[in-house]
């Protein structure tokens, strides 16, 4: 169900966009608010707090389902882990160098990052609906996979697309994880006594340059798989072991992110306007081209054979329960590139044609990209995955 409110939620968002009442879609999204805390940082839109506050929770979710996995889960044993990261670079590697193959005009060419990026949103909602029976394991290796894909993402933006990462910023983040991990030694279990050091490492990421986002990740990673009260003197030292707090901050969470955080992202980002499109250039031709053929072919073919690889020569291994034909399943979900995709799409196009091309090429990559992986998926669903 929530991958279906989250697709429909993207459909009424492209359909209000493309609309008579396209500029009512704009004026919300562009509405400033202040939240209070303009004292602290300039008034922002509705935009910004959707796609850099409200999905830092969900960013913080994933955390935790990755640290859960790697404790005790399907990403326990390291030639395991090892899988998304080697599949992540060659998903990042492929796509780039395809484009560049198609875009080797200079005017074209900055927007060799576009299609090496995957929506870890709509990528998620896609496979849910893609059939029942998927190994757990397969969407711990997409949302590794997604994470490692934004990080590099990210470290792309700061080197090629920005002016650098503020050392004030990262300072700032430090000094928010220091709380974090002070809070820890303490032994304090309770999730609201995190909000406020956890804000910290959030304003730290956003004044470094970085996206904010990735104090969710980072947080949900610091937080123990295992808890001990902290005591006074000798008793420290036995101090009971408690259960995971893991699973009781994810059980909570996920209801908001699923059926609120998530629609609410789709909402704000997939009314993409396809006025103004024009491919009689050639420059807008090759970007465009450039863009689907690395998001629906540069992706699951980079991921696949970097898995591939990986698995001969035993650097990886498959989880339990995930076959090949779930590979190239991760492949194509790999593939829906979206919202970071239009958003690299962005800083590295001035051109308003160009710029009109490349996002319509995101849109229809991602969808292509979706529509297979659903087929995949529930061909993989109607029988045994050999």
């Amino acid at each position: 169900m929530s991958g279906v409110l989250l697709l429909a939620a993207a459909l009424l968002a492209l359909g209000w966009a493309n609309s008579p009442w396209a500029g009512h879609y704009q004026g919300l999204w562009h509405l400033e608010a202040g939240f209070g805390l303009t004292a602290w940082l300039p008034a922002h839109d509705l935009h910004f707090w959707v796609n850099d506050g409200l999905m830092c929770i969900f960013f913080l979710v994933v955390g935790l389902e990755i640290r859960r996995e790697l404790h005790d889960g399907a990403l326990a044993q390291l030639r395991v882990a090892t899988l998304p990261l080697v599949a992540a670079l060659g998903g990042v590697l492929v796509p780039a160098l395809l484009y560049l193959a198609i875009g080797a005009d200079p005017a074209v060419r900055r927007g060799w990052a576009i299609p090496t990026a995957t929506d870890i949103a709509f990528a998620v909602g896609v496979l849910s609906l893609a059939g029942r029976g998927m190994p757990p394991a397969l969407r711990m290796l997409l949302l590794t996979l997604a994470i490692i894909d934004d990080i590099v993402a990210i470290a792309v933006i700061a080197c090629f697309y920005s002016p650098g990462i503020a050392l004030a910023g990262v300072a700032i983040a430090a000094a928010g994880v220091a709380g974090v991990l002070a809070l820890q030694a303490l032994g304090i279990q309770r999730a609201l006594a995190y909000v406020l050091p956890g804000a910290v490492v959030w304003f730290g990421m956003l004044r470094a340059g970085l996206h904010p986002t990735l104090a969710g990740v980072l947080l949900g990673l610091m937080t123990p798989a295992t808890a001990r009260f902290a005591l006074v003197g000798r008793r420290a030292a036995h101090a009971p072991r408690l259960a995971s707090p893991l699973a009781l901050l994810e059980a909570r969470l996920h209801p908001w992110v699923a059926f609120g955080v998530m629609p609410l992202f789709a909402l704000a980002n997939a009314g993409v306007s396809l006025r103004g499109l024009n491919f009689s250039a050639g420059a807008p031709l090759a970007a465009g081209a450039g863009i689907v053929a690395g998001l629906v072919l540069g992706k699951p073919l980079g991921i696949v054979l970097a898995t591939f690889a990986a698995v001969r020569l035993k650097l990886a291994a498959l989880p339990a329960a995930v076959r090949w034909p779930h590979v190239v399943l991760l492949g194509l979900l790999g593939g829906i590139g979206f919202t970071m995709s239009i958003f690299i799409a962005g800083l590295a196009f001035e051109d308003p044609t160009v710029l009109a091309a490349a996002k319509f090429a995101v849109l229809l990559a991602s969808t292509l990209a979706a529509a297979l992986a659903l087929l995949l998926g529930r061909r993989i669903s109607a029988g045994p995955a050999h």
